[in-house]
C-alpha cells in the first residue's frame, strides 16, 4: 500500500524557516515524482513544488522561487521542502503528493505545478505564519 506522510509544520514567526518532510513507503522510490501542493482557507490548492526521479528536475510556483527548496533522499525515501524566508501568505496545509507513473512532473503554462497523475496523497500539515 502506497502512503505518504507529511510531518514539519507548525507556527513559525515571519522570515523564519521550516523544512516539511514526505516519507513514502509503499513503491520503490526510484521512479516517482512528488509534490508539494497547499490550500489556504477559502483558496484553491495551489502546486507549490516538484520533483521528478527520472531527470532529478525540480520546479517551483512563482510565489516561493527563491524562497523554498525541494529535495529527495533516496536511502529514507523522503522528499523535503525547505521553506525559508516564511511569510503570512504561506499559511496553509501542505500536502505532498506521488505520481508513480509518468515520472516527470506536470507544469502547464499559465496555470504552474500541475496534480495531473497525482494519485496518491498525504492528509496534510498545517504550516501558519505570524506576523
Amino acid at each position: 500500500e502506497v502512503q505518504l506522510v507529511e510531518s514539519g509544520g507548525g507556527l513559525v514567526q515571519v522570515g523564519g524557516s521550516l523544512r516539511l518532510s514526505c516519507a513514502t513507503s509503499g513503491f520503490k522510490f526510484d521512479d516517482y515524482s512528488i509534490g508539494w501542493f497547499r490550500q489556504a482557507p477559502g483558496k484553491e490548492r495551489e502546486g507549490v513544488s516538484c520533483i521528478s526521479s527520472r531527470d532529478s528536475s525540480t520546479y517551483y510556483s512563482d510565489s516561493v522561487k527563491g524562497r523554498f527548496t525541494i529535495s529527495s533522499d533516496n536511502a529514507k525515501n523522503t522528499v523535503y521542502l525547505q521553506m525559508n524566508s516564511l511569510k503570512p501568505e504561506d499559511t496553509a496545509v501542505y500536502y505532498c503528493a506521488a505520481d508513480l507513473v509518468l515520472g516527470y512532473c506536470t507544469v502547464v503554462p499559465g496555470i504552474g505545478i500541475s496534480n495531473y497523475g497525482m494519485d496518491y496523497w498525504g492528509k496534510g500539515t498545517l504550516v501558519t505564519v505570524s506576523s
